[in-house]
């Protein structure tokens, strides 16, 4: 956020339903049943009333989950553009890869209720998002950031379908050469999806070595100021 500011954007970064604690209560709450009741649709939904009681459209930027999100808030035409960074896939992206079943098999698994929530392993966090990565800034990510989780909101984004050829705002797909749990064949696949609305603008940007942690990991200041450079480009 300090980096957009910084080149005079005005930013807010809203939290998930529920989400706005410290990151402490959050693990101590574990498991959480109101967390096991949450939905896609409820999330879509909290940003969507964000939204239009903003005084102008914004230009959403998500990442992963948030990267779907973004792509549905271009759908219902509420975002002046939109910046899915190693999107979950809606209906229709689908490769087969097995880093990509194996990353997200504990939270879509069929075998657990879905309103039991999950918490993510440091072992699994190693995989899913910081493959590579030095030891030290793994265990430094998860320690800050990893926090239980719905396993709603993933299997509902199963059956989460967007019209590709509908004629939207402009949409930046941003990938990583490394990402195990979104790999960077899907996000290419999602991009082609959307070619099927000529009318409207869709670009792709591929990051050598970049893992899920791509907006977190080393230099990562590459990633947003690519973001910006083509929000200047696209004279948004």
């Amino acid at each position: 956020m300090a980096r957009f500011q910084s080149s005079g954007r005005n930013c807010i970064a809203p939290n998930w339903p529920g989400r706005d604690l410290p990151i402490e209560d959050l693990r101590r709450r574990h498991p959480d049943k109101a967390l096991g009741r949450l939905t896609l649709t409820q999330v879509v939904e909290h940003f969507c009333s964000l939204i239009k009681a903003l005084p102008q459209k914004p230009i959403a930027i998500g990442h992963s989950m948030g990267g779907l999100i973004v792509q549905i808030l271009l759908q219902r035409e509420l975002v002046l553009a939109g910046v899915a960074i190693d999107p979950a896939p809606p209906v229709g992206v689908l490769v087969g890869s097995w880093s990509l079943l194996k990353s997200n098999w504990q939270h879509i698994t069929p075998f657990k209720a879905t309103d039991q929530p999950i918490e993510m392993t440091f072992r699994r966090f190693q995989y899913t998002f910081m493959n590579g990565l030095p030891l030290e800034e793994q265990r430094a990510a998860y320690s800050r950031y990893v926090v239980p989780e719905s396993r709603g909101v993933p299997r509902e984004s199963l059956r989460t379908k967007v019209d590709f050829g509908k004629q939207r705002a402009p949409l930046l797909i941003i990938a990583g050469s490394s990402d195990h749990i979104v790999p960077a064949k899907l996000n290419r696949l999602n991009y082609a999806k959307y070619l099927r609305s000529p009318q409207s603008i869709t670009d792709y940007r591929e990051f050598q070595g970049r893992t899920h942690f791509i907006i977190g990991q080393n230099n990562w200041e590459q990633v947003a100021d690519s973001v910006l450079g083509w929000l200047k480009e696209r004279k948004l």
